[in-house]
């Protein structure tokens, strides 16, 4: 067996039980989850645009892209949440104060300060913001250790992993036009197509055997939209991440993962799929 499938596996054996358990649990270790997830992607992201000659604020951008998952926790979850919604806008204020002070002081105009405070500003959004949704998800109306909100948390998971495998083998088996030749040769329509479907092969377990046994009312139609709009925003978010890498000409975000690359490489549709689907849970009321 190849050693890198090899790696990849044993990652993988480890990693997922892992992670279902601390969205299992919530609270604050899915809060410290996220946190050290916010920040390493932050910190990959600052490295692709340092290859190109722009110098974020790292220190700045990766405290504030952590601290995202904790703050929305707190206005969630939190015993003064209406201090937190009310505070938080002014936070973002003085952060992107304190950065734009940062470009003043330490990047001279030749040293690209408005790339510099854009990409700063971009990993944060991108990689602590997008991700700190599913906090929303899962405690938007249930507690830690609930099998309900770690459900809510699954589906979209689930829809994203068996889209990404039936775009694989569909694209493989099919063949043909490629979906977006510029940015990822690999990938073509008929996989496009086919992990959409799959994707929608999910909804019916969830609706008919999975969220009625938690207490978690959406209906099949319901699903197979949500199913649905995933399937496609979660590859627009791959082609999105693959984007930077190749402006980057970087195969990797980085080599964190053994077999799996960096963190975006891992999370490049979770960062889309995961707020798309609160927005519809949201929609649908089941959040």
């Amino acid at each position: 067996m190849d050693a890198n499938l090899v790696r990849r596996v044993a990652f993988a054996v480890v990693a997922i039980p892992l992670a279902l358990i601390v969205i299992w649990y919530g609270g604050l270790p899915l809060v410290c989850l996220l946190a050290l997830a916010g920040a390493l992607g932050t910190g990959e992201l600052f490295g692709l645009a340092e290859r190109q000659g722009v110098k974020p604020a790292r220190v700045l951008g990766v405290v504030a892209a952590a601290a995202v998952a904790p703050l929305t926790y707190a206005a969630i979850v939190g015993g003064s949440r209406e201090q937190v919604h009310d505070l938080w806008p002014f936070a973002a204020a003085v952060w992107l104060i304190l950065v734009l002070t940062w470009a003043l002081a330490a990047r001279p105009s030749g040293d690209r300060p408005i790339e510099a405070v854009a990409v700063t500003v971009l990993a944060v959004a991108y990689c602590g913001g997008l991700p700190a949704f599913l906090i929303a998800i899962r405690h938007g109306h249930h507690p830690v250790r609930s099998w309900a909100g770690a459900w809510l948390v699954f589906y979209p998971l689930v829809v994203t992993w068996v889209c990404d495998t039936a775009a694989m083998f569909g694209g493989r088996v099919m063949g043909g036009p490629k979906l977006a030749p510029q940015v990822s040769p690999g990938k073509t329509r008929s996989g496009s197509v086919a992990g959409v479907l799959g994707g929608l092969a999910v909804a019916p377990l969830f609706a008919a055997v999975i969220f009625p046994r938690v207490g978690v009312t959406v209906g099949l139609g319901s699903l197979l939209v949500i199913a649905a709009v995933l399937g496609v925003v979660g590859q627009v978010g791959d082609l999105a991440e693959s984007l930077f890498k190749r402006e980057a000409a970087v195969k990797d975000s980085s080599h964190l993962i053994p077999g799996h690359g960096g963190v975006l490489d891992r999370l490049d549709s979770l960062y889309f799929v995961v707020p798309v689907a609160a927005a519809l849970y949201r929609f649908f009321g089941a959040i």
